[in-house]
């Protein structure tokens, strides 16, 4: 068990139970990384990438018991003295990378005398590293959610010593709130984002997902999912929407049922977003599944290829990557108009010093535009973890942004390996040239948006004629990679490409000013950068 917080006087005048309701939802601000596009927030008029979609169920329950309920996401604004003020209770989520934020949210609120209540995966896999938090909620939606939530509406106070729920009974995904969307500032995101599913049933190494979520998904209806699209474009988001599933086709038939859903709606409201997913890339054993995607207008798929090799696949037991050859698998998504982005590790322990002009000739070979360069990091609930814990190899004591194990290579040389690969990938005509190929061989595959879509209304077309020109004026002109911009630009638009010429400058922007800071150590190589303590026990299933 956490040590305790420090014990609280009570206070002179204790309110009756139900009588004090107001609840402050905090989001973290996130560390920058690869994925948040933060660099190109200021060409498109964003202020954050994703709404949190866990904070905004929470929401959504608590005031569906009466509470009364605002929404802080510090990537938007930054959570103020008046917010805490306004607050009883303050409750908290993030993910390992946000654990400094949440430690100072905790601090400023009990400076304010407020209980504070943390949830979400980062105190799921690791509540020892949150002594000072007043009530813990681990695990997902359930049983625990009602139990904190009946404490605080009989006593909203900070207890004497911490208090942890853990989730046993799972609430059902199709019994779970639309999100609050309706609380939150939705019109500061670039993208929605919507889950349809939660666990997957892979077991890769270095992978949480399947001890804190399950490998048997559980799933929403389609209908929820359609009430929740419906309730983000009401409430201010348009253009694209992220499926936040741990696998998109964890179940084929699930996912199958879905996209018929999915491309009936598209085509009802004319086609108002795109959309993208994460999935495995043995989704080209299933071409019934890409056909839906393609005329439900998915137009990204994330994958994790996290390797081309095919010995350090088989080590991580990601076996589901090796049914069909990588490069022909990429092509096949393609094929339906799918560009596909994907998440790729250096640091494995069956690395050589030749893994990474081997990592540069894919990355080429591949066309793939964007992908999130990572070193290995061990998570706690990982058979990486455990294996790695009992050969001595976790690292209590690492560089800023750096990874937690100790590799079998010199950490030199693979440091050294993850420079060249960024560099390789992100010096701005090799980039470009992959965005090319995408606006040539991966886009005309795509649904045709019909002109009845919301997409032409006038409004968004003004909003698309200040983005081009923003975009145009910042990559074409200030930019120092400006010369291949324009290279790229002038090769898109000779084939018609505006908005895949506005997609690569938009996105390319914030890959090519993340990877020069990477490089000079400015920012993080890893997206789990905190010293990673002892594990607790397994989480049930």
């Amino acid at each position: 068990m956490p040590s305790s917080p420090s014990p609280q006087p009570a206070p002179d005048t204790a309110l009756p139970p139900g009588t004090d309701r107001r609840l402050l939802c905090v989001f973290p601000r996130y560390a920058p990384s690869f994925g948040t596009f933060h660099h190109s927030f200021h060409l498109v008029g964003a202020r954050a990438f994703f709404p949190p979609q866990g904070i905004l169920v929470i929401a959504a329950f608590f005031a569906a018991r009466g509470w009364q309920v605002r929404i802080v996401d510090e990537n938007l604004r930054a959570l103020t003295e008046p917010d805490l003020a306004w607050a009883r209770v303050v409750m908290v989520s993030g993910m390992h990378v946000q654990r400094e934020k949440i430690q100072d949210i905790t601090a400023r609120a009990h400076r304010h005398g407020l209980t504070v209540a943390l949830g979400g995966p980062s105190v799921s896999a690791a509540p020892h590293w949150y002594p000072e938090v007043d009530l813990l909620h681990l695990g997902e939606l359930g049983d625990a959610t009602t139990q904190l939530a009946e404490r605080l509406e009989h006593d909203p106070h900070r207890p004497t010593a911490q208090e942890t729920y853990l989730t046993k009974d799972r609430t059902p995904l199709e019994d779970f709130p639309t999100p609050a969307f309706h609380l939150a500032d939705t019109s500061g995101y670039l993208a929605g984002t919507v889950q349809s599913s939660s666990g997957c049933p892979f077991k890769c190494e270095f992978c949480d997902i399947p001890e804190l979520y399950g490998r048997k998904p559980r799933l929403k209806t389609p209908q929820q999912i359609t009430t929740e699209l419906e309730a983000m474009l009401a409430h201010g988001i348009h253009d694209a929407v992220y499926f936040v599933d741990d696998n998109f086709i964890a179940n084929p038939h699930a996912a199958k049922r879905l996209l018929e859903h999915l491309a009936v709606w598209q085509q009802q409201h004319h086609y108002p977003v795109d959309f993208t997913c994460e999935a495995t890339l043995n989704i080209t054993q299933h071409p019934d599944l890409l056909a839906l995607m393609r005329q439900a207008r998915f137009t990204q798929l994330y994958a994790g290829i996290e390797t081309p090799e095919e010995d350090a696949l088989i080590a991580m037991d990601k076996r589901q990557n090796l049914r069909s050859p990588i490069l022909e698998t990429i092509a096949t998504i393609n094929s339906y108009g799918i560009e596909v982005a994907s998440g790729v590790i250096l640091g494995l322990d069956t690395d050589t010093p030749d893994t990474y002009d081997r990592f540069c000739r894919f990355i080429d070979a591949s066309h793939i535009p964007f992908l999130t360069i990572n070193l290995l990091q061990a998570l706690p609930h990982t058979p990486l973890w455990r294996r790695l814990e009992a050969e001595g190899r976790l690292l209590t004591d690492h560089g800023p942004g750096d990874s937690n194990i100790d590799f079998l290579l010199p950490r030199d040389t693979v440091i050294n390996g993850w420079r060249q690969v960024v560099a390789h990938a992100y010096q701005p005509d090799r980039m470009y040239a992959r965005y090319l190929y995408q606006m040539r061989h991966t886009h005309p595959h795509r649904l045709p948006v019909p002109r009845t879509s919301p997409r032409y209304r006038p409004t968004a077309l003004l909003r698309g004629a200040r983005i081009t020109a923003t975009t145009l004026w910042h990559c074409g002109i200030r930019a120092p990679y400006r010369a291949d911009f324009r290279r790229m630009a002038t090769a898109a638009l000779r084939h018609g490409q505006v908005e895949g010429m506005l997609w690569a400058a938009i996105a390319g922007h914030h890959l090519i000013t993340y990877a020069q800071e990477a490089l000079a150590d400015r920012t993080e190589k890893t997206f789990y950068a905190d010293t990673m303590p002892e594990p607790t026990p397994s989480l049930p299933q």
